[in-house]
């Protein structure tokens, strides 16, 4: 047994069908009165919908919400936060929405509600993003952590079936990297393992019937663990890729996990062979057998099987912005078990590019 920290964040957890009926309760309970609802623009009307359902408690509608969280929209959401006295924001959606909330949050230390309406697990993790000038930075703050999460299935009815497709893999992306993680620890390998069964258990029967409402229980239940994994651990070679790709190309985020994972693992299984069997006996568990050597090539087969991109290409990554994508990921490397090396990242882009088999 090897030495081991392990700290719990303090997040309350409201999960079932029908929980979004709380969310009053749960304001209350964090001594709120003038709660701020976040959402994108094309959830205008779930936004109005939880103001409605918070009634006097709702301070207004912010609805400007959008990926990779520019500087500039976090910004004029913290001056209407303020205009209106707010004294807590309510994100509803996926994980652009959440992550303005944090914006909002790492500024002025506002309460945030989490409301996910996808799996993209951003709500249980102290971790924000910024983009500014066509770059994106993170980082970590238990200031932006969500006080309360309400996880309802129902929510979720109306994905899409590609976007809960890509969201569910984004959700084992976050899982798989955090089980080759310098600081993982017993407790979070056992949710790792359990939130990449959970996700790739629940995409056959939400294959055949998107309105099975236990399997995006299910979905959901996989994508907390695995959130839970992604905020209690160090990010490597894959978030950072994601992260590169996503704000400076403006690639779609739970799209491109979706592709560059398999790479990613494939291009560290040398130097994580623990991982990569940790990750095999998840998806084994989840009714598709795989080898660790094989778990990069299970992961693409599960996507390509279920309909979702496997190429940059096909997501609108430009060809001769492979380089600087190369150079910005070695710029600032993150930590990462297989060592950063410039010539062989350019491969790897360009396999994802493709859309190529994953190989070391």
């Amino acid at each position: 047994m090897h030495a081991f920290i392990y700290q719990a964040h303090p997040s309350r957890v409201v999960f079932g069908a029908g929980t979004l009926q709380q969310l009053p309760a749960e304001v209350d309970r964090l001594g709120a009165k003038r709660a701020l609802v976040l959402c994108t623009p094309e959830q205008a009307a779930s936004g109005e919908h939880v103001a409605a359902l918070l009634g006097e408690r709702a301070a207004g509608v912010f609805a400007r919400a959008v990926m990779h969280v520019p500087v500039e929209t976090a910004r004029a959401a913290r001056d209407e936060a303020r205009r209106l006295g707010a004294d807590c924001a309510v994100a509803i959606g996926g994980g652009s929405t959440t992550g303005l909330g944090k914006a909002i949050a790492l500024d002025s230390g506002l309460p945030i509600v989490a409301v996910p309406t996808t799996y993209a697990g951003s709500e249980v993790t102290p971790i924000w993003g910024l983009t500014e000038a066509g770059v994106k930075k993170t980082g970590r703050d238990l200031r932006v952590l969500p006080r309360t999460v309400i996880y309802d299935p129902e929510l979720t009815l109306t994905l899409p079936l590609g976007l809960t497709v890509t969201s569910a893999l984004n959700a084992i992306a976050h899982a798989a990297e955090g089980l080759y993680a310098p600081d993982l620890n017993p407790v979070v390998a056992l949710m790792a393992e359990e939130g990449i069964r959970a996700c790739a258990a629940a995409l056959p029967a939400l294959r055949a019937d998107p309105q099975d409402l236990a399997a995006r229980g299910d979905a959901l239940y996989g994508a907390w663990l695995c959130g839970i994994v992604l905020g209690s651990t160090t990010m490597g070679l894959h978030h950072k890729l994601c992260h590169t790709l996503g704000g400076s190309f403006n690639l779609p985020h739970a799209e491109t996990h979706t592709v560059v994972l398999p790479h990613a693992l494939a291009y560290n299984a040398p130097a994580a062979p623990d991982a990569m069997a940790r990750i095999a006996r998840a998806l084994g568990a989840a009714g598709r057998p795989a080898t660790a050597a094989g778990a990069p090539a299970a992961l693409q087969a599960l996507a390509r099987e279920a309909g979702a991109p496997v190429s940059l290409a096909a997501l609108g990554m430009p060809a001769d912005g492979l380089d600087r994508a190369a150079d910005l990921a070695v710029a600032a490397p993150y930590p990462n078990p297989q060592p950063l090396q410039r010539a062989a990242l350019r491969a790897l882009l360009q396999r994802a590019y493709d859309g190529a088999p994953p190989a070391p």
